[in-house]
């Protein structure tokens, strides 16, 4: 199925507007993660694990699974597809996986914010931060961003098929048949 320009146009914008955000998202998340080793501050600490929790479960969550959505409806009502080129099915595959990871990492930093909640100074300035998991995201999300803004060639077996099948029912007497 393909929607006229306007609808995909508001489709682009959505998709767009959820996948800048989640890499915003992930940067402001890399600030408080890089701000607990840099200090002496056991306040900053708890603040910044606090605020990584708030970001990760009202931010990060919900703009990787509007990306996602938008993504996969992108690809079923326009010409792109979801299965068509190799560049669509490894952006599709990449942000599953990091929505995924992402998922799944949260409730250790729930766990990690619960823990600042009560510690005290000096186990405070012991605890390490978070910067791994989301420096490798934002690597992996503005590879996948670059792999859709430069989109390079190559289609599937699957949309090579397709092609295939729609310069054959375009050709001068050929019928389609039903399957």
């Amino acid at each position: 199925m393909i929607v006229g320009p306007r609808p995909r146009r508001l489709l682009l914008a959505l998709h767009l507007s959820c996948s800048v955000g989640w890499i915003g998202v992930v940067c402001a998340y890399l600030v408080l993660a890089f701000a607990v080793p840099a200090t002496d501050d056991p306040e900053v600490v708890r603040a910044a694990w606090i605020g990584m929790e708030l970001i990760g479960w009202y931010a990060t969550v919900p703009l990787a699974l509007g990306s996602l959505a938008t993504g996969l409806l992108m690809g079923a009502v326009t010409k792109w597809g979801l299965l068509r080129h190799y560049w669509v099915l490894i952006s599709l595959v990449g942000t599953v996986v990091l929505t995924a990871v992402l998922i799944m990492h949260m409730p250790s930093v729930t766990a990690q914010a619960d823990r600042a909640r009560t510690l005290g100074e000096e186990d405070l300035l012991a605890m390490g931060s978070d910067t791994t998991h989301a420096v490798i995201g934002l690597v992996l999300l503005i590879g996948i961003m670059m792999l859709n803004i430069f989109k390079p060639r190559g289609v599937t077996r699957y949309g090579w098929s397709k092609d295939r099948a729609a310069r054959a029912a375009s050709r001068p007497g050929s019928t389609l048949s039903g399957g």
